[in-house]
């Protein structure tokens, strides 16, 4: 499907947060719309999407002079107390048209020079590792999350066919982790998966948020059963689809990680490091 990309000129790159991302300041989104194309995206309920004339995952809009918006803006913001940054809320700052457009590069250099109090980038791409040299110069005060929301690709494919394959977001997780930097697994929506999944996870990273969709959609889970999303489910697989089934995924993680460092819903993106 041809990908419709188009640059937009904003007036403003950080938005005043609260909700789900308590205890952030802003959100801060390079890209409006997203090329991969979750199927299970409560941004496809939102007047972002609900409001355009084409459907979720076919457009992208590029937020030309972010960088410049952003410097300005966090000078002002860091005037009137801690910045708290969430990257990002409502697209994928790596998303594909990131390869040649760099604005979510642009936003990080910036970022260098006027340091924020605290920042969290959450994405399923495995181009986020492009950026390790500015994540290494933000590191006291930074964290990198990567969603692995399944350990089987055929899982992946079932409901995301769009997005990274589960190995390359695997690879960039551990990358990262390796680096030193602060990082965590993101298994958010909670989808089916294997025995193995925790131990599997463990070698990648030693810190993991678990979300699902009745926690996570802002809705206690009314937006995502508005998108139809139990009829992707197989009929062995409708048990995965239930508000006890993230503890299912638990139960696999408490062997290998620390009890602290296993966190659910909110708690895993609190601007904490």
């Amino acid at each position: 499907m041809q990908l419709d990309i188009k640059a937009t000129h904003p007036k403003s790159i950080l938005t005043a947060t609260g909700g789900f991302l308590k205890g952030y300041s802003h959100s801060l989104n390079p890209y409006t719309g997203c090329a991969f194309a979750c199927s299970y995206c409560y941004v496809r309920k939102l007047p972002v999407s609900i409001f355009r004339s084409q459907p979720w995952g076919t457009w992208v809009d590029m937020k030309q002079g972010a960088a410049e918006l952003l410097r300005k803006e966090l000078i002002r913001a860091k005037k009137k107390g801690p910045v708290t940054i969430f990257m990002s809320s409502s697209t994928d700052p790596y998303q594909p048209v990131e390869y040649e457009a760099r604005i979510t590069r642009s936003l990080l250099e910036v970022m260098t020079e006027e340091k924020p109090d605290f920042l969290f980038i959450q994405t399923r791409s495995p181009l986020v590792t492009r950026d390790m040299d500015l994540f290494l110069q933000l590191q006291d005060r930074i964290r990198i999350s990567v969603t692995i929301e399944t350990d089987l690709e055929a899982v992946r494919k079932q409901f995301t066919p769009s997005a990274p394959p589960i190995a390359a977001r695997y690879r960039a997780l551990h990358q990262l982790t390796e680096a030193g930097l602060p990082t965590q697994a993101t298994v958010a929506p909670v989808l089916p998966s294997s025995e193995a999944f925790g131990a599997w996870l463990s070698k990648a990273a030693d810190r993991v948020c678990v979300d699902d969709y009745f926690m996570g959609d802002g809705n206690q889970g009314k937006r995502t059963k508005a998108l139809g999303i139990s009829k992707l489910y197989s009929e062995d697989q409708l048990g995965w689809y239930d508000p006890e089934a993230y503890l299912r995924v638990i139960a696999t993680l408490k062997p290998y990680f620390d009890e602290d460092h296993i966190l659910v819903s909110e708690q895993g993106f609190a601007p904490t490091l």
